[in-house]
């Protein structure tokens, strides 16, 4: 053995990485998702891509938002190209403010951050808040994003279940008070309650106030990630977690839903020690916020009807939604079961006792449709009978035509099932993931 613990390489031997042994052991955990490895199939024109949650453009005023950039730059731009503060544009602070107002939230700029997406907002929470060995509470299904990032700083990740009306308080205060018998310490519970990803379901109004006294009781902080908590298909807006507890919620938001997410801007808003830490943690990890961006964003809600944008996205969103849960019922054999969102991009499907959706995977590829197996979104093994179906990015007759191709899969598989057991279809179910030689 070597000093540093690890077997020595064989005369002649080549890593495939010879940097192998250098890594801190946080890398360990830091793996390709299961979205990631879709988007070079994806994206084939031939695939109808069910799998990824790119939000659709074409609604956008395009030629109107090129006018304002151009504006920002010609009268701004000393301003918007230049290094800005960690803590964000002051004016698009405020701005965001009047968004999560819509949500209840009645949040002050100082006590926000702007972020490159949520997704670094929930880094920088994690990173100053998680020692290696923490416990970290999440629903199940969690956001894949998510748990690569509490991977990557080491939490153990621990499920909490959910039903049609989201996370169940019960399951979530039987798993605080599990990890208070053992002495094992919970930082957070991390939550997605308006039109999860990717179950696609809502947490009931009547269950918020609960879970809040549920995670104050066991001292536990709440961080409610909430992109898509503006795209309710029936108008309904849902009154954020924080909107009831301002001191033990940290709001995560983002545009890349509501307007554009090729800007990658989000933001964090915390109780006023924790946005000090956040400042701290923006600086050592970014600088800061592309200025430009943040800027852009500002112009497009100072001078644009943005609330009206987004009921055309509601609208659009829809009839996607609409034609993805068509289908299902038309199309998928019996023993299916889906969720029915009323917000948001996906439908969470379950398909019959016997079917790895992982593994038939590579054959659903092969017919020319693409979605994401369940096991992704859990950090424990489960979700090998459910997939994610985003209804997003293609219209509704490419929707209907890719739910008709997967049911054909599904149906082969079940056929296989049938004829030759559980072991045969292991055997047959080729490589865990596509490559893109063979898409």
């Amino acid at each position: 053995m070597t000093t540093s613990g690890q077997p020595p390489e064989r005369p002649g031997a080549r890593s495939l990485d010879p940097h192998l042994q250098r890594y801190a052991a946080r890398a360990a955990g830091m793996t390709a998702s299961e979205v990631r490895a879709l988007f070079a199939v994806a994206s084939r024109p031939e695939v109808v891509s069910l799998a990824g949650g790119m939000p659709n453009l074409a609604a956008l005023p395009l030629d109107f938002l090129s006018e304002q950039m151009a504006s920002i730059i010609a009268d701004e731009g000393m301003t918007a190209l230049q290094y800005g503060s960690a803590h964000g544009v002051p004016k698009l602070r405020e701005q965001i403010c009047e968004v999560m107002a819509l949500e209840g939230v009645t949040g002050h700029p100082d006590d926000l951050v702007v972020t490159v997406g949520s997704q670094m907002a929930l880094d920088l929470v994690t990173r100053i808040f998680v020692d290696p060995g923490d416990i970290v509470l999440a629903e199940g299904p969690s956001y894949v994003g998510a748990l690569g990032t509490f991977a990557s700083y080491q939490a153990e990740v621990r499920h909490v279940v959910m039903d049609e009306h989201g996370l169940v308080p019960e399951a979530l205060g039987a798993a605080l008070a599990a990890a208070d018998q053992a002495g094992r310490r919970v930082k957070f519970l991390y939550t997605i309650p308006n039109f999860n990803n990717p179950a696609g379901v809502t947490l009931a109004v009547a269950r918020r106030a609960e879970v809040l006294e549920i995670c104050d009781r066991h001292g536990v902080l709440v961080i409610e990630d909430n992109p898509y908590g503006l795209l309710g298909f029936d108008g309904q807006i849902y009154p954020a977690l924080r909107s009831m507890d301002s001191d033990n919620v940290i709001y995560l938001g983002s545009f890349s839903k509501t307007f554009a997410s090729g800007l990658r801007v989000g933001w964090a808003l915390a109780p006023h020690g924790v946005r000090e830490k956040l400042v701290l943690a923006a600086e050592s990890a970014a600088l800061c916020a592309p200025t430009l961006n943040q800027m852009v964003v500002s112009r497009y809600l100072a001078t644009h009807d943005w609330k009206g944008q987004i009921k055309s996205f509601q609208t659009m969103y829809r009839e996607r939604r609409d034609a993805l849960l068509a289908g299902l019922e038309q199309h998928m054999p019996a023993g299916c079961t889906w969720t029915r969102p009323d917000g948001g991009f996906f439908v969470w499907l379950t398909v019959p006792e016997g079917v790895d959706t992982k593994a038939m995977q590579p054959r659903a590829v092969t017919a020319r449709v693409a979605y994401v197996p369940g096991t992704g979104f859990y950090a424990d093994g489960f979700g090998s009978r459910q997939m994610r179906l985003s209804f997003c990015y293609p219209p509704p007759e490419r929707i209907s035509e890719g739910v008709r191709r997967l049911a054909g899969v599904l149906s082969d598989e079940l056929e296989l099932l049938r004829t030759f057991g559980p072991a045969m279809s292991r055997v047959l179910s080729g490589p865990q993931t596509p490559a893109p030689d063979t898409a």
